[in-house]
């Protein structure tokens, strides 16, 4: 017998249409939810790096209808553009600057959303970052998730847009989920913005050692072997027709606006039609004047890049220094050009001829030397003498850490030999033999100390003899004698097996159950312990720092640079290579271990024979 349930064709359409409807209602609640796009301005999750990496047009487009307010100023263009530090924008400009970077913008891109800032923000200025790159795609039909623009910049209907994203795939929003429980305070692959600034976050490649040509090409040869591409400028009058766009814009709206080119590797130039290269530049010369950073010394050497085709934030605080005249900060004589419709032919004609830069005139080799205890069974003071003594005979000159980063910074000179001189830990006998050989032999040194051991003669609160350590007083008296600078070692990054609570922690290292956030708040804390001590002798809060056993981790680098660390220091032997303009090279510096082995002639056929 039939049964009296059983549902008509009608029945089942209707059915099916419910589903499909619940199906889709479910679907796009989720996509809204979970927002991997920032397109519904991500109010339940608030990830906003995340959204960013997926599609910065949106996700940034988003965050500014949100956050908008925080900010009077913004610098546009694609992925180079991240390189100009909102800090020195800020700085030079006296304003908030957001930096709105789209990897694989068109100069069509930046003009509508360029349109769309300075008709709805308040918008004071502007700074265009715009190079050849851009003549050669326009128009590129945003249409993906990944690259569409909003809505509200392009001109399209918002009907098709919020669609596309309400009935995405769902592993878009499911990755995000996922990726919430693995997010690391270490940049990451699906985490690359800094989303207060805009820019990308370069935390990680900006704790980087960076030292000799020979090892950075080691490390990243892909600069040995540049990738090819189609280099023609065939959108070159619609690129330079919307630059014109943008500057009158900003006339109308009395934006102040500033064009930059940036800085481009030199294998990058080499492949670049030089016709057309040269019909750019002259034609925007005649839109407005720009700042030229394109090519230069600069170009030539690959330190100064994080890649084939971005360079440095260093670099880009370089290239503000020279558009502001702030002659504080080094920039080499021959980066950047103010290029007018006047000068424009006369740039040109020496564009191309840019000379392999010496590396001697911008760069140095700085041994640096450790020693710790000079009695007791450690090195004594006598042999410590006959090392100095030797080092002052064959021209070498002590500097300070301080002195390199004036090197770096500011361009400051070096002597033709210089040497940095450290003790580690802070022992008594430092100030009683190590400070009078340093007077006789007009030397300077540092030593790193342990915060929790300052003044100190037995093991933190054992009861345990230990060596002697100089106190905060006799800390002040050897610094009055100009030749000691204070530097940390940890306040209490020391850890002795059988005396300290188990686990015992590795110098600086986070330990294999400790969290990041509970690592982040250890190293914090011990540096505001380290500050609070040696505040009163320093006149502010301690900026150098010697490694524990030479143990390091990116993520310590990272924090304490927050923490206003600017130098730091291992027991990996070797010459260093200082760089002018890269305060990467003052990270993560070798030294050469001194101990009683060491003859004053042993101590100089260490350093003429170590190679860089």
């Amino acid at each position: 017998m039939a049964s009296k349930h059983k549902l008509s064709s009608r029945g089942w359409l209707a059915l099916f249409a419910l589903s499909v409807v619940l199906l889709g209602a479910g679907l796009g609640l989720f996509n809204f939810l979970t927002d991997p796009f920032g397109v519904f301005g991500d109010r339940v999750l608030g990830w906003w790096s995340y959204n960013e990496t997926n599609n910065p047009r949106t996700a940034k487009f988003s965050y500014l209808e949100q956050h908008h307010e925080a900010y009077d100023s913004y610098i546009i263009g694609c992925s180079s553009t991240s390189s100009f530090p909102k800090e020195q924008l800020d700085e030079y400009f006296d304003a908030s600057f957001y930096n709105l970077i789209m990897y694989g913008a068109d100069m069509q891109d930046v003009e509508q959303y360029a349109r769309y800032l300075i008709d709805h923000y308040t918008v004071k200025n502007l700074v265009l970052n715009v190079y050849e790159g851009y003549a050669q795609s326009y128009g590129f039909q945003n249409d993906s998730l990944t690259d569409a623009m909003p809505w509200q910049a392009d001109g399209s209907s918002p009907i098709p847009f919020y669609a596309r994203y309400l009935f995405a795939n769902p592993r878009y929003g499911w990755e995000k989920l996922k990726k919430l429980g693995t997010d690391s305070m270490i940049q990451d692959v699906h985490d690359v913005f800094d989303v207060e600034s805009g820019a990308y976050d370069k935390s990680r490649r900006d704790v980087e050692h960076i030292g000799s040509l020979d090892s950075y090409l080691a490390a990243y040869p892909e600069f040995l072997n540049y990738p090819r591409f189609d280099s023609r400028l065939t959108q070159m009058d619609q690129c330079l027709e919307s630059v014109a766009a943008i500057r009158d814009l900003c006339r109308e709206a009395g934006v102040n606006f500033l064009v930059v080119t940036p800085p481009l590797y030199y294998d990058y130039l080499a492949q670049l039609p030089r016709q057309e290269v040269e019909r750019f530049y002259t034609s925007l010369a005649e839109i407005t004047p720009f700042w030229d950073f394109s090519s230069s010394s600069v170009s030539r050497d690959p330190r100064y890049f994080y890649d084939t085709t971005h360079f440095r934030n260093c670099v880009g605080k370089m290239a503000l220094a020279r558009v502001f005249g702030d002659e504080s900060v080094y920039v080499p004589a021959d980066f950047g050009v103010y290029v007018t419709a006047d000068n424009v032919a006369e740039h040109m004609a020496g564009y191309w001829d840019v000379p392999d830069p010496d590396a001697a005139e911008y760069s140095t080799q700085v041994p640096i030397l450790m020693y710790h205890d000079l009695e007791g069974d450690s090195l004594p003071a006598a042999q410590m003498e006959e090392q100095i003594a030797a080092l002052a005979q064959a021209g070498y000159t002590s500097v300070t850490l301080a002195d390199l980063r004036a090197y770096v910074e500011q361009g400051a000179e070096l002597p033709e030999k210089p040497i940095v001189i450290t003790f580690d830990d802070g022992y008594l006998s430092n100030m009683t033999y190590g400070l009078p050989i340093l007077e006789k032999y007009g030397m300077n040194a540092t030593i790193f100390v342990i915060g929790c051991s300052v003044g100190k003669d037995t093991y933190k609160d054992t009861g345990v003899a230990m060596r002697p350590h100089f106190s905060l007083e006799q800390a002040r008296e050897m610094m009055d004698t100009g030749l000691i600078t204070i530097g940390s070692h940890g306040y209490d990054f020391h850890e002795v097996e059988g005396r300290d609570p188990d686990p015992i922690r590795q110098g600086i290292l986070r330990r294999e159950d400790e969290t990041e956030e509970a690592y982040a708040a250890f190293l914090r804390e011990d540096c505001r312990r380290q500050n609070e001590l040696l505040r009163p002798i320093l006149g502010g809060d301690v900026d150098i720092l010697a490694y524990p056993y030479g143990a390091h981790e990116t993520l310590s680098e990272i924090l304490l640079q927050e923490a206003g660390i600017y130098a730091t220091v291992t027991i990996s032997p070797g010459i260093n290579t200082i760089v002018k303009g890269i305060p990467q090279s003052l990270l993560c510096m070798n030294r050469f271990n001194i101990d009683e082995s060491m003859t004053g002639e042993g101590l100089l056929a260490l350093l003429e024979n170590s190679p860089p």
